[in-house]
């Protein structure tokens, strides 16, 4: 069960130095900064998935 958080760590990371190298490189400016905007809502996205899923997954029918 411990691995299964292997995959959001790497997602969250490869996001976060996609963003950090992107900064660096002047790809984000005030008036250009959608992919930072993106992977902000795809996060939020997943924290919400999640939200429903844990307890269906994990939850449900535990008290047993």
């Amino acid at each position: 069960m411990r691995a299964h958080g292997v995959s959001p760590d790497s997602t969250r990371a490869g996001l976060l130095v996609w963003l950090i190298k992107g900064s660096f490189a002047g790809r984000f400016t005030p008036h250009y900064n959608t992919p930072v905007e993106i992977v902000g809502l795809y996060w939020h996205f997943v924290d919400i998935v999640w939200i429903y899923l844990f307890p269906l997954l994990y939850l449900i029918d535990r008290h047993r």
